[in-house]
This record gives C-alpha cells, sequence and structure tokens, in this order.
C-alpha cells in the first residue's frame, strides 16, 4: 500500500498497489502492522456503508466528541465523491486546515480521517457508495456536527445547491478555541 501524508496531522491517504494480471488484479487495502508502522491507529472495530442515490448529496460535516471519538478509513466503492476533512483538535498544528480529495471506487484509495476531525463528502454520481472502518463502535448520543459550508472552514463544494439532510443543513457554525 502506498501512505501519502496530507495536510492535516494524522491524516492521510492509503493507495493500493494492485497486482495485475489477465484475470484482473489482487491488492491489498488494510494491513494493521503496516498502519501502525505508519503511526496509523491498527484496530478498526466495526465497518458501515452509505449509499447515495443522487449526485450533489452532500453528508456532513461529521464529528464524534470525546469519549466516542473515532479514526475512520474511507473509501468509495462504487462512484466517485469530493471528500473533505477538517481539524478539529485545538491543540493540534494544523487546526482548522481542511483536506480535500476526490476518491473514485476504479482507483481503490481511501481516506485516513483521525480522530477530532471533523468528515463530510458530496457524490460526484449517482448512486455512490461509500464504505467507512472505524476504530470504535458509533455512539448516536456522541455524534455532533459543523455546518457544511461555514466560512471559517472555506470549503469549495463542487456543485452548488446540494440536497441536504435536514439535521446537516442546520448545523451551527464552529466556535474556534481561542
Amino acid at each position: 500500500m502506498i501512505y501519502t501524508a496530507t495536510d492535516i496531522t494524522g491524516a492521510f491517504l492509503v493507495g493500493v498497489e494492485p497486482d495485475i494480471d489477465e484475470r484482473g488484479f489482487f491488492a491489498r487495502t488494510f494491513c494493521a502492522k503496516e498502519f501502525a508502522k505508519h503511526g496509523l491507529n491498527p484496530v478498526l472495530v466495526q465497518a458501515s456503508i452509505s449509499s447515495t442515490r443522487h449526485r450533489g448529496t452532500l453528508r456532513g460535516l461529521h464529528y464524534q466528541v470525546t469519549p466516542y471519538e473515532e479514526d475512520k478509513l474511507v473509501r468509495c466503492t462504487h462512484g466517485s465523491i469530493f471528500d473533505v476533512i477538517v481539524d478539529l483538535r485545538p491543540h493540534s498544528t494544523t487546526y482548522l486546515r481542511r483536506f480535500v480529495a476526490v476518491l473514485r471506487a476504479d482507483e481503490q484509495g481511501a481516506l485516513y480521517v483521525p480522530k477530532g476531525c471533523a468528515h463530510g463528502f458530496q457524490a460526484l454520481e449517482d448512486d455512490t457508495q461509500v464504505l467507512y472502518q472505524m476504530s470504535e463502535p458509533y455512539v448516536p448520543e456522541g455524534g455532533r456536527g459543523v455546518r457544511w459550508n461555514d466560512p471559517v472552514f472555506g470549503v469549495d463544494w463542487p456543485i452548488a445547491d446540494p440536497i441536504l439532510h435536514p439535521r446537516d443543513a442546520a448545523y451551527p457554525d464552529f466556535e474556534p478555541v481561542a
């Protein structure tokens, strides 16, 4: 696998190195030993999938509060997404920075999102699916969010007028820690 550090401390793009032959290819998408070697949490205890019907649908920006924080490995398994993480860790050297990447199912790559970062994505195609692997079981009462278009983060989403869940549309602006 190929590990590429992002502009967010502890966040990585995780690419595959396919072994290709006439049948197709084979590639590892996760290795606990390699994750640990790169400083990533090698324990992934839960997996979830989201299916998004319509291009332009935006999910996020979501995160879990202490003690329910989770590391995530996010992979687009069908279609493509504009994927965003925002560092909400006040003591991080990359506090309030954002990182964006386009994840495409045909490229097989993933984005590792460390604890304390908000995450969201916008579907770039109809019928897009995303696989999440998390380091902690999801606890609904620990779930929080910040407004997808909060000017503090300055995310330039590619599709104007996104389709939003009412909860995501109602999240407040982020209050930075001084």
